[in-house]
Order: structure tokens, then C-alpha cells, then sequence
């Protein structure tokens, strides 16, 4: 009796694993392990040619460990006479001013770009077109580079350094802008629209309303940036804190250097300290 109820089971059994139909192989997977690899070995390719092409050798800053350590020993302990703080302080707020100027003053016109150079509030597609490549022009252009044109310009000074960063700082802040703008709630346009209102009365009531936490963080966020990158145009003579430094690495004065770079540690700091303040008390 028990040999003839096992032998259906066995049946069964078999049956069932002669119809178990095979897992096809994941084509995908093996697609996404192909892409991975090949990725990977051209990212490694580049990264060859780029140490080949900068000459990337650990060898030679081995070789300038002496250079390197004589120059630490130059610039400690850092030049602390009066006369040097003096000089750091007026360049540091120098540099402070650059910083702030720079931000401010390329807010309207980063404002009327924003607009005209966002879909939703756009006036057509050409204006849109005209606005976003006067951005990309902007923001392409190192900061660097409109200062040394403005230094030719207008002579050496922080004006120069002044007018780099404002040109700079609109086409960073428009295209920041004009995609805030996009990425609103549709919402409140829509039903002022459905009242009669004109474009610009959306813009003035709904848009600009809805975005301006963000218009704020982001002007405070090129503020802090801004002030940074005035210390690298006083290399080029835009003025500030960092024309102190430039004479003072040509003059090998490295220990008044070092009493600079630390003014700058603590401009930095401070800057940091009151964005974050600003922040918090904004939210």
C-alpha cells in the first residue's frame, strides 16, 4: 500500500521537474557590467594622459622638500610689527569691500536676466535665448580674466577687481536665479493670470514672492564666494589683500606673507560665521 501511494509522488515529482522552465540569463545585467567596465578603463586612460600632459610627478615635490622647507622657515615666525597688521587690516577690508560691491551691485542686472532668461517667465523664445547666452558668456569668463581686462582698462586698484566680479557674479547668480524661478510652484502664477494679470504683475506678486528665500541664500552663498575670489584678483593687481601678498612673495618677504594669510584666515572666518547667522535668522 505505502509503495503504491509513492509511486504517483515520484511521478509527480519528475513531471515537475522535466516542465521547470530555465531562468533566462539577466541580458541587462551582463549590459550594465559591460558599460561599467568600459567606463572604467577610460577613465583610467584619461587620467593617464592627464598626469603625462601636467607632468604629475611625485618625484619632483621630493626633490623640493628643501625648498619647501626653507620657505616654511622664512615665513615663521609671521611679521607681527604694526606696520604690517596695519596694512593687512585696510587690505583685508579692501578685499571685504570688493567682496561685497561685486555682490550687491550685479543684482539687478542678474534679476532682469533671471527673468527673461527663465521659460516661465520669459516674455518669447528669442529674449530667452538672448538672455541665457549673455549668461553663459558671463559665467564662462573667468572673474580672473575680466579683471586683468579691467586692469588694462581702468589701471590697477580694487575698482577693477570691483567691475570682474560684478560681471562674473551675474551670470552665475541669473542662471541660479532663472532656474529657481522654473522649479516654483506653477500654482499661484496660474491663478493670477486667471484673474488678468499682466505678465510682469505675476512676476512682481507670485514669482519673485515664491522664490526669494532661495534669492536670498543664494546672494549670501556668492557673497561668502565673492570675497574669496577678491583675494585672488589682488594677484593681478585688482587691489586688496591680495596685492599685499603679491609684493610680498616678490619681495620675499615671507614672513609678512604669512601675517597676511592669516588676516585672511580670520576675514574668511567671520564671513562664514555672519553668512550663517544671516541664514538662520531668515529661515
Amino acid at each position: 500500500m505505502t509503495d503504491t501511494l509513492q509511486k504517483p509522488a515520484a511521478a509527480e515529482r519528475g513531471a515537475s521537474t522535466t516542465n521547470r522552465l530555465a531562468v533566462p540569463a539577466d541580458r541587462a545585467q551582463g549590459r550594465r557590467a559591460a558599460t561599467w567596465t568600459i567606463a572604467i578603463l577610460v577613465l583610467v586612460a584619461l587620467h593617464w594622459v592627464a598626469f603625462d600632459a601636467t607632468e604629475f610627478k611625485l618625484e619632483k615635490l621630493a626633490g623640493g622638500a628643501s625648498g619647501m622647507a626653507r620657505f616654511v622657515g622664512e615665513a615663521f615666525p609671521p611679521d607681527l610689527s604694526s606696520e604690517v597688521i596695519v596694512k593687512g587690516l585696510e587690505g583685508a577690508l579692501t578685499t571685504l569691500w570688493i567682496g561685497l560691491l561685486g555682490t550687491t551691485v550685479s543684482v539687478p542686472l542678474a534679476l532682469v536676466l533671471a527673468i527673461l532668461g527663465a521659460r516661465t517667465t520669459t516674455p518669447n523664445g528669442f529674449v530667452y535665448q538672448i538672455a541665457r547666452g549673455i549668461l553663459s558668456f558671463f559665467r564662462a569668463v573667468p572673474d580672473i580674466v575680466f579683471a586683468l581686462i579691467f586692469v588694462t582698462a581702468v589701471g590697477l586698484g580694487p575698482f577693477a577687481g570691483v567691475l570682474a566680479l560684478i560681471l562674473h557674479n551675474t551670470g552665475v547668480m541669473g542662471k541660479l536665479w532663472s532656474e529657481a524661478m522654473e522649479d516654483i510652484d506653477p500654482g499661484p502664477e496660474q491663478a493670477l493670470r486667471t484673474a488678468g494679470a499682466s505678465r510682469w504683475q505675476v512676476v512682481a506678486n507670485a514669482t519673485i514672492p515664491s522664490v526669494l528665500p532661495q534669492f536670498i541664500g543664494l546672494l549670501l552663498y556668492r557673497f561668502d564666494v565673492n570675497v574669496r575670489s577678491s583675494l585672488v584678483l589682488g594677484l593681478v593687481g585688482a587691489g586688496g589683500i591680495g596685492l599685499l601678498i603679491n609684493k610680498a612673495i616678490k619681495t620675499f618677504q615671507f614672513d609678512e606673507m604669512m601675517t597676511y594669510l592669516i588676516i585672511i584666515l580670520v576675514l574668511i572666518v567671520v564671513v562664514d560665521l555672519a553668512s550663517a547667522w544671516i541664514r538662520k535668522r531668515l529661515q
